[in-house]
């Protein structure tokens, strides 16, 4: 990271973009929170689930769908930032190298590690309603029947973005070199962008509704705001937009935000799965919804961490260096915290708030002795 848009903590040429570290340690805990929540929903996507047992697993829901419309898209924004520099500094054979050892890596420990402790409970459940049916289910059955990339599935799309960022560097005339400051884009440019990307994805839904499952991805209905908001990454790191964003832009971002999560409540609280795809004009309402809402609030964040949270201080910086194993390990971390819980008799939105307040520090505290061991340091 050779750029900074924070220029009141850094000179806009050198340092590390400290706010953009921040607000990956806020997304971060977001992920964690988004699956402790998922956890006690009525969404049965998660490694670890109760019975709902009463109507505040509502509330866990819609924290679930509103999270789901920016969170991830952000971070493919964040990962785009840092590209362009990276692959200029390096050279494509390097850079696919490093991305292969900083994604791939984590990526196979997830798949021949972590998921097989996560999944034990499944696996029994599976195991005995073989039994049940006097057929037997070996674990590598299983394993490969139900093979998922998890959590992890982003770094999988990541690294497919990357080889073909690489792949347009080829064939795209040499670009202009990383600017740390520009104007960045004005408001006919932004909410141009945003009606695009609605319409886009709206379109795209109709042949992957947001129920579909490919490859493994938990939400395909998404792909086309992680695509967008990569390559804007790539453009702001490329055109210095991060330091022209004005704090009224933030400000209207912020507000725009606000306005669509009252619009994705009304659109989601109609009922039925119409709003999920299909063509539907729930359809279209809700993908409009999120467009505004997921490019509102990081434009909106953007701008609020580079003005309010641009430093850090030691502790900013063990939780940023630190952010990427929770993210690998959180979900091992909410499995064991979901049986250790499971005898509390509580509301599932009290529960949620207790494994919550236990999951943040303690994936951080198990995050710092896995990054120490040996080797791994590099890749996380």
């Amino acid at each position: 990271m050779t750029t900074s848009a924070n220029t009141s903590t850094a000179t806009p040429t050198t340092g590390r973009l400290h706010h953009v570290d921040n607000l990956r340690i806020a997304l971060t805990a977001l992920v964690v929170l988004h699956h402790a929540a998922v956890t006690y929903s009525t969404i049965p996507l998660w490694y670890y689930k109760e019975a709902t047992t009463d109507s505040s697993a509502m509330l866990l829901d819609i924290f679930v769908v509103l999270n789901q419309s920016f969170f991830m898209g952000a971070f493919f924004l964040i990962a785009g930032l840092f590209v362009p520099g990276s692959h200029d500094r390096k050279g494509a054979g390097r850079f696919l190298a490093e991305r292969l050892l900083r994604l791939g890596v984590p990526l196979l420990v997830w798949l021949l590690v972590l998921r097989p402790l996560v999944t034990i409970d499944r696996y029994t459940a599976a195991r005995d309603a073989a039994a049940q049916q006097g057929a037997e289910l070996p674990y590598w059955q299983y394993y490969l029947s139900s093979f998922s990339p998890g959590p992890m599935w982003f770094v999988e799309v990541l690294l497919v973005f990357s080889a073909l960022y690489v792949l347009w560097r080829r064939l795209a005339p040499a670009p202009a070199p990383v600017s740390a400051l520009g104007r960045a884009p004005g408001a006919v440019a932004i909410v141009g962008f945003t009606i695009a990307l609605a319409l886009v994805t709206y379109l795209w839904r109709i042949v992957l509704p947001m129920d579909s499952h490919v490859l493994g991805l938990p939400t395909p209905g998404y792909l086309p705001q992680y695509a967008a908001l990569f390559t804007v990454g790539l453009l702001a790191a490329r055109r210095g937009w991060l330091h022209g964003l004005s704090r009224t832009a933030g400000r209207i971002g912020l507000a725009a935000a606000g306005l669509a999560v009252l619009a994705l409540l009304v659109v989601t609280g109609s009922g039925g799965v119409e709003f999920l795809g299909h063509g539907t004009w729930q359809s279209l309402a809700m993908v409009t919804c999120e467009s505004v809402l997921a490019v509102g609030l990081v434009l909106g964040l953007l701008v609020l961490f580079r003005e309010r949270l641009g430093s850090q201080g030691p502790r900013r910086r063990f939780l940023s260096a630190h952010a990427y194993t929770v993210y690998l390990i959180h979900p091992v971390v909410l499995v064991v915290l979901g049986h250790a819980l499971g005898g509390v008799q509580a509301p599932v939105a009290a529960k949620f708030a207790i494994m919550a307040v236990l999951a943040l520090p303690l994936c951080w505290a198990v995050a710092y002795p896995v990054r120490a061991l040996p080797g791994l340091r590099k890749v996380l």
